[in-house]
Order: C-alpha cells, then structure tokens, then sequence
C-alpha cells in the first residue's frame, strides 16, 4: 500500500490508510487497533513509521494510547454548544448555569473546578466594564470537563462593586449560576455579546485540557450586559478545539 514514489512521508501515508478505516467504520470506537508488530507486517514499514503515524492520529484526536493495552479509536466526544437556549432565563429559572445546560443538551456528566480571588482591573478590563483601572474586580476561575474529560476552561471578571457580599463570591453560586445572583442582585440582564478566534494553546492551556500536539483551542469572549447598559461580567473561555461545536441562529429579519 506504500507508495515509494509518492514523495509522501511513508508514515503519513499509513496514516491516511487507518484514517480511512476509521472513517468508514472499519474501525468502531472502542475497538483497538492492529498492534505494533501487525501493522509493520501489513504496511511493509518499520516500527518508527508505525509509531510516527499513530502519533498523527492521536495528535488529531482519532484514537488515545493506554499504557500495557494499546491504541483505541476514541468515540466522537463533540459537545454541541447551543446558543439559542444555554444562556436564557428560562433555563437560569430552572436552576441552570450554561455549563449545566450544555450538559443536559449533550448528555454528559459535568464538573467544574473553581478558583476565586479578587485582583485590580486592567486597563483592557476596565475598558470592557466601564469601570476605573486598578478597581477591584473578581474572578472566578474554571476548569470544566464533561465525563471526566477537561474540555473548557473559563474566566470571569465582575464589578467588585456589584459581587461583594453576594454568593457570586462562593465556590457554589446556587441554581442557575453567576447570572442568577446577579439578577437577583437587581442586575436584570439585557444582551449577551460574543466574539469567537481560534489559536494554539499556551502550555499551560494545553496541559489543563490534556491536549494532543497540534490541537488548536477557540477563544470566546462573552461581555454581559444589563438593561441599564452596563457590562457586569467579562468572560474569557477557551474551549478544546477537538472536542466543541459552536451552534448560533440567527433571526431573519
């Protein structure tokens, strides 16, 4: 199957052949894949190509090594980010921050790690809450993951002004999250605004998501705002780019 004229890599061509397979289902999720020796008997190659062409599906998501059992073809794990529903009021009243409600929409089971502190505001933050630099903002840092898999990591910046004392300064803010308590705290809110970028994680990014080499990350940027015209929150997330699907609609009027 090897073509030596090509002038393509012999490990990218192997790589392409167990990439066909795995797409038209040859290989399920789940299964595990020829081993080692196997497939250095069928592509003719060494067991240098071999392991060079795993390491490019795994970089790209299509199968995970376990130490003493092999490569496995990882099962589709796209989480489905809704907008038309995961931020409404509807779902905050049924007692569900948008985490929980991408959670309920995909299936999986959630968990989020949170980190909270309180820091001066940036030039750059302050300018994006209308507030003076160096003014005390929270912020409450995430770690989100679905199944047990880390897939979102997230960071809020609000007000200090408008947080303190309220259980948006707790670990557990209560049914229906952050946006909750600020409603409650007579901050009704008006419109949500977001702005989307994909680039490659930073180490630290890449290690807290358990990233393969080469996967990129989306960057969504959510300034919230309430119906006086004041941003109240700022959140910057990075979500695995390997592992999320952005869904919007749009009125057509």
């Amino acid at each position: 199957m090897i073509d030596r004229a090509s002038g393509l890599p012999a490990y990218r061509q192997v790589a392409d052949e167990l990439r066909k397979k795995i797409n038209a289902g040859e290989y399920r999720p789940g299964d595990k894949l020829p081993s080692e020796r196997v497939l250095v008997d069928t592509y003719q190659v060494s067991r240098i190509t071999i392991r060079e062409a795993v390491g490019l599906l795994r970089a790209e998501g299509l199968v995970s090594a376990e130490h003493g059992k092999g490569v496995f073809i990882r099962p589709p794990q796209k989480v489905e980010r809704l907008s038309r529903s995961r931020l409404s009021r509807a779902a905050r009243s049924a007692g569900q921050a948008a985490f929980l409600a991408d959670a309920a929409s995909n299936r999986f089971t959630p968990a989020v790690e949170v980190d909270i502190r309180v820091e001066a505001a940036t030039t750059e933050v302050a300018q994006v809450l209308g507030i003076g630099e160096g003014d005390e903002v929270l912020v409450r840092e995430r770690v989100m993951s679905a199944d047990g898999q880390p897939i979102q990591l997230a960071t809020s910046r609000l007000p200090r002004s408008i947080t303190a004392g309220t259980a948006i300064e707790q670990t557990d803010t209560g049914p229906g999250g952050t946006y909750a308590r600020l409603e409650e705290a007579g901050h009704t809110l008006a419109h949500f605004s977001e702005t989307v970028g994909a680039r490659m994680p930073t180490p630290d990014e890449a290690s807290l998501l358990r990233l393969g080499a080469g996967t990129p990350i989306l960057v969504v940027r959510r300034v919230a705002v309430d119906t006086e015209g004041a941003a109240v929150e700022v959140n910057d997330m990075r979500l695995a780019g390997d592992r999320y699907e952005l869904a919007y609609e749009f009125p057509a009027d």
